[in-house]
């Protein structure tokens, strides 16, 4: 090689651009600021869809919902919607709700429970629980009162009390830790759990249409019977939709 060519070649790459220490570092720290921004984006976006949607629904939203059940409409309250994934309009082959008693309300924002309060909240029952199904022409609860728990009833003869028939069921029986309750006016048949380790808790039911309707509350409300059967009259009226 020539001394003419070299010394063309040494000033050709000496004439090539070099990159600085500081250039080098910031294609180095490019990458890892893409991902820093990239993980923050992904934690809002869980954060987001896991935010508590009670309380902060649009003012357009609806209060109450039109669903279908059985081929039955309801009008249902939104807030009394016990699970979210139930709170969509249209048919539905089961949905749960519960009403603070007796005021019949939809309870509010969940309470937040503490060391302090947790005995309290486990003990304090204040709300009427509503399961509504599609019975697809299942017995009826009415026949199932009249035909069925008659043959599991103890025969000793039950004495009213303010109105209210108790009857136990016989031990050997499906029912045999549970009680039946009666009453004519206002029209009531229960089904209670006998009280244990845990507060007893009763069970009425009544068909509307395609649907049944099963109600429970603490069977130490059964003090008052007539407004527990009263406010389950009301509510069967209240959430029924137009009749077709």
């Amino acid at each position: 090689m020539s001394g003419s060519t070299s010394r063309k070649l040494m000033t050709v790459f000496s004439a090539a651009p070099h990159r600085s220490p500081r250039t080098r570092t910031w294609a180095h720290a490019v990458p890892i600021v893409l991902g820093g921004i990239a993980a923050v984006c992904a934690v809002a976006l869980v954060a987001y869809l896991l935010w508590p949607t009670w309380g902060t629904r649009g003012a357009n939203a609806p209060d109450k919902l039109p669903v279908s059940v059985g081929g039955t409409l309801f009008n249902l309250p939104v807030m009394a919607i016990r699970m979210k994934i139930q709170r969509h309009s249209g048919p539905q082959e089961r949905i749960d709700l519960d009403f603070l008693y007796p005021s019949l309300e939809p309870p509010g924002a969940p309470k937040h429970v503490t060391a302090d309060t947790v005995e309290a909240a486990v003990q304090s029952i204040d709300r009427i629980f509503l399961s509504i199904t599609a019975h697809h022409d299942a017995l009826s609860p009415e026949q199932r009162t009249a035909t069925i728990y008659p043959r599991y009833l103890d025969q000793a003869a039950a004495t009213p009390a303010d109105g209210l028939t108790m009857r136990m069921f016989r031990t050997e029986t499906p029912y045999g830790s549970e009680d039946f309750y009666s009453a004519a006016s206002p029209a009531l048949t229960a089904r209670c759990t006998r009280d244990a380790a845990t507060p007893g808790m009763c069970l009425s039911e009544r068909r509307v249409g395609g649907a049944d309707l099963t109600f429970r509350f603490p069977r130490s409300w059964l003090s008052q019977w007539h407004g527990v059967a009263e406010a389950m009259e009301k509510l069967t009226a209240q959430l029924r939709g137009p009749k077709g």
